[in-house]
């Protein structure tokens, strides 16, 4: 068992409170545990994030944006998630090469047999365990988002996908939709439109039955 739990959606489905709630229920249990997120988790990896979610006065192409999420993919994986995952803890990972597939070859039109060859490089052939997909209406997610960065300065704001048509968040969620048809056994739906606590509940089930397939409990 690989102990790498991801925790995927659109933009405002909830994913980044559930992964911090997520982190206090296995720490409660005594079970080592890292959260990191994509684009980040490295130094490298938080400066390609401030160039691909900020806004900012110049263009990036699908194509120079694909590989910047590849670039600090590869970086987050041989940095962080592989040494924490060989020290025995448990990691979740707020988007991972799912994301890439939905934003970049759903929503960008890239080639996503072009997109599966980079994410196996760039993640040296790592997949999840299990996947958390976060699905809601595209509008309830973008209103989320919108509040969420009401008050922050615009150029502080991680808000450059946010800004995108509407058909290009619903392309997201057909392409996420997609890539949870296609593995049933690594996906798991949740109904990202309930109440944070209900959402919760929901993931710690499937964290308890994940940990219970998993020797001494996951610990």
């Amino acid at each position: 068992m690989k102990r790498f739990i991801t925790f995927e959606g659109i933009e405002g489905c909830g994913k980044t409170t559930q992964i911090r709630l997520a982190e206090t229920w296995f720490r409660e249990r005594g079970i080592a545990v890292l959260a990191t997120a994509e684009p980040g988790g490295t130094t490298l990896g938080r400066k390609i994030r401030e160039i691909l979610l900020n806004r900012g006065s110049f263009a990036i192409g699908a194509e120079a944006e694909l590989l910047l999420f590849a670039a600090a993919r590869a970086q987050h994986v041989r940095e962080i998630i592989f040494p924490a995952l060989e020290a025995g803890r448990w990691v979740l990972c707020d988007r991972f090469s799912d994301a890439t597939l939905a934003y970049q070859g759903f929503g960008r039109g890239l080639d996503i047999g072009f997109i599966r060859t980079l994410n196996a490089f760039s993640s040296l052939t790592l997949t999840p365990e299990r996947t958390f997909l976060f699905d809601l209406p595209v509008e309830t997610g973008l209103a989320r988002a919108e509040k969420r960065a009401a008050g922050i300065r615009p150029e502080a704001a991680e808000d450059r996908f946010e800004r995108e048509e509407k058909a290009f968040h619903l392309r997201i969620q057909e392409g996420y939709r997609s890539l949870a048809a296609s593995e049933p056994e690594r996906y798991r739906i949740i109904e990202g439109g309930a109440d944070v606590e209900t959402v919760r509940r929901e993931v710690c089930r499937h964290l308890t039955a994940l940990l219970e397939k998993s020797p001494s409990g996951g610990k």
